[in-house]
């Protein structure tokens, strides 16, 4: 079983040059706007084993010097592959941990329980697996007593310079561009201290606590002096929701509105490890043509267009030689023998992508059609990750589909338990327990299961401890509902077209999931198996590369990977949709489906059907929009942005990219 395909999907060819350049001229070619050593790798993967290697090379070395390697260690969803690879190295390689000390970067402060803290997860996911003495584990104390913080923050800073400097320190980037809890307004010679956490840092740390409200007010954090006093500093980052904070941090200027750019004051110890995804915005992987020759194809030169297009305030059709030529497009100009010929050229392929047929349109020349005409009607299959994730991505092209008659089948392969809050619960159980006193009144197993529920939920739940069964029940029934409710409103009149797959990584009772599993795998490739389907809709969002929407792209695609030589399977397209909060970028697109404006209302009412999501679920980020507005917003930029480039208006548009099963 293939579990991590969906790393190695590659929207643009990216030439190897562009990010393991031949020699030493080259890479100073490509890398003259970066401010910071930074090494790019294909995958997450590749970067983390390469990181904890670094990093073991180091202790070992250490050992043989009969030295201690003091390392300091963030939270968060950026380390946690390198964590998994020290613990193999750990395990299978004989690599000890003894002489290793550990300093907390941050902890939240004040805590009511260990669960959430982040020394809990860093012994979770690493410190508990390994052999480092305990001892030689240093953390913030998220229960000292206020007037404390002062006097232990001091201290703090001297058990660092009394173990002899932070040898290495690991690092993720916020939103802000926050390096620890660091945050805008941050100076360099601010060393460990308390900080209130302002609404949006709040929000950022909402997935460990499961909401805003259950995060503390303030955490204590190695402050900029501190970090930047480390031997060696390794930034990392991994997926496409970093690369807008990597290209801030590796090109933008030092400014204490963006901490992250501090680390460009201390080159060469500061270094910046990413994957091709989270280097998307770097000027050598987004606008070669501005650093060195291009190898042009089809997606490159409309990603340039539309750039260009962008920067000139310009539709493709009014473009000028003057425009390619004042702006490093002069490569274009050579080829192509004018800005006419490149202009027509892109119009056309980007013309050609829309369609009001997602299906496919019968009868008709589908030459220049994203979709095919026959078979008509198609047998479908929509995946969505979470209960919710259809109709907010392609609640439009669901319509559509249902609409124009093709046999559309719709999979929720979670049960998204554990997005829907307890008051929710308790609304229900309640609505429970009132019927039952109604309608069967007396001793009732109903009734007595409703109030044992909530009365666990008011009285014995306790935050960290994997949430009780029968409240699992509860919260995945009612998002399995609502789930109906926004199917059927999209156009399935079948009940037996709507499906639930439970995948098991995901029933953990917790935030944490499992890793993917054959057990995973072959749920979804019995169910594609039993439809055989001419059209595949998934989810591509591939900006969290720890994410439930990754590894229930990747059990597809590893199911699709077992079946891909199958006749039928040959003859079956798959569409990648994303999610509310991207589009797909505008050189990627392959099928935009137009949004009248009534079917982006009728998509609003679908989204709406989810009511336990609408305003209390736990995971909406650092976004203040609704869900519904959210992919209204996206649709409409969509739109905008197909009639900035001089083609029609429409009021929104969903857009789609086919993968193609790797050979």
């Amino acid at each position: 079983m293939k579990t991590n395909l969906s790393s190695q999907i590659t929207l643009t060819r990216i030439p190897t040059r562009y990010y393991r350049p031949e020699n030493a001229y080259e890479l100073s070619v490509l890398t003259r706007f970066e401010k910071i050593p930074t090494s790019i790798y294909e995958s997450a993967d590749e970067g983390s084993v390469t990181i904890a290697k670094q990093i073991a090379a180091e202790i070992r070395k250490k050992q043989a010097e009969g030295k201690k390697f003091v390392l300091a260690l963030p939270g968060g969803r950026s380390p946690q592959s390198v964590f998994k690879e020290l613990i193999r190295l750990h395990k299978k390689e004989d690599l000890s941990f003894k002489n290793v000390i550990v300093f907390n970067v941050y902890e939240f402060y004040p805590l009511v329980s260990e669960a959430n803290s982040n020394i809990a997860f860093l012994k979770d996911a690493l410190l508990d697996h390994v052999d480092i003495d305990p001892a030689n584990i240093y953390t913030p104390d998220g229960f000292m007593s206020k007037d404390a913080t002062s006097e232990f923050c001091s201290q703090y800073e001297n058990q660092i310079i009394e173990a002899g400097g932070l040898d290495y320190i690991l690092l993720g980037v916020g939103h802000a561009g926050n390096i620890g809890f660091n945050a805008p307004g941050s100076t360099p010679s601010l060393r460990t201290r308390l900080v209130l956490l302002d609404n949006d840092a709040r929000k950022e740390a909402a997935n460990t606590f499961k909401s805003i409200e259950n995060v503390p007010a303030s955490v204590i954090t190695m402050g900029m002096s501190t970090i930047l006093a480390a031997k060696n500093i390794i930034l990392m980052a991994w997926g496409e929701n970093k690369s807008q904070l990597i290209y801030e941090t590796v090109e933008g200027k030092v400014s204490d509105t963006f901490p992250a750019t501090f680390l460009q004051t201390v080159v060469p110890k500061a270094r910046v490890a990413i994957d091709l995804s989270a280097a998307s915005q770097l000027t050598r992987i987004s606008r070669p043509w501005l650093v060195t020759s291009c190898e042009w194809d089809n997606k490159l030169i409309r990603r340039a267009i539309v750039w260009l297009c962008q920067l000139t305030g310009k539709p493709i059709l009014k473009l000028t030689n003057k425009d390619y030529s004042e702006h490093g497009l002069g490569e274009l100009l050579a080829l192509y023998g004018s800005a006419y010929n490149v202009n027509i050229k892109i119009f056309n392929d980007i013309q050609h992508t829309i369609t009001g047929w997602p299906g496919g349109k019968p009868n008709a020349d589908d030459s220049n059609r994203p979709e095919r005409a026959n078979p008509y009607p198609k047998r479908v299959i929509i995946f969505s990750p979470h209960p919710d994730d259809d109709v907010i991505s392609m609640g439009g092209t669901f319509r559509r589909l249902c609409d124009q008659k093709h046999d559309v089948h719709v999979a929720y392969q979670t049960s998204g338990n554990i997005a829907v809050g307890d008051d929710e619960v308790i609304r229900y159980c309640e609505y429970l327990r009132d019927v039952c006193a109604k309608y069967a009144p007396g001793s009732n197993p109903v009734a007595e299961k409703a109030e044992d529920i909530l009365y666990y939920l008011r009285n014995e739940k306790v935050e960290g401890v994997p949430e009780h069964k029968d409240v699992l029940f509860m919260k995945g029934t009612i998002r399995r509902e609502e789930a109906r409710a926004g199917a059927r409103h999209s156009g399935i009149t079948r009940d037996d077209h709507i499906h639930f797959l439970d995948l098991p990584f995901y029933e953990t009772g917790l935030v944490k999931k499992n890793d993917i599993s054959e057990k995973d795998k072959d749920i979804i490739k019995k169910f594609i198996e039993d439809i055989k389907p001419h059209q595949i809709f998934v989810a591509g969002d591939l900006a969290d590369p720890h994410g439930t929407h990754k590894v229930c792209l990747d059990a597809i695609l590893a199911a699709i990977d077992e079946m891909k030589d199958d006749a039928w399977m040959k003859e079956c397209r798959i569409w990648m949709y994303r999610g509310a909060w991207a589009e797909w970028e505008m050189d990627h697109i392959e099928m935009a489906v137009p949004i009248s404006p009534e079917e982006l209302r009728l998509k609003r009412i679908a989204i709406l059907k989810h009511q336990s999501q609408a305003e209390s679920a736990p995971f909406l980020g650092d976004d203040e929009r609704l869900f519904w507005q959210r992919a209204e917003d996206r649709n409409r930029a969509t739109a905008d942005l197909y009639r900035d480039l001089g083609l029609a208006a429409y009021e929104a548009i969903e857009a789609f990219v086919q993968y193609i099963p790797l050979r």
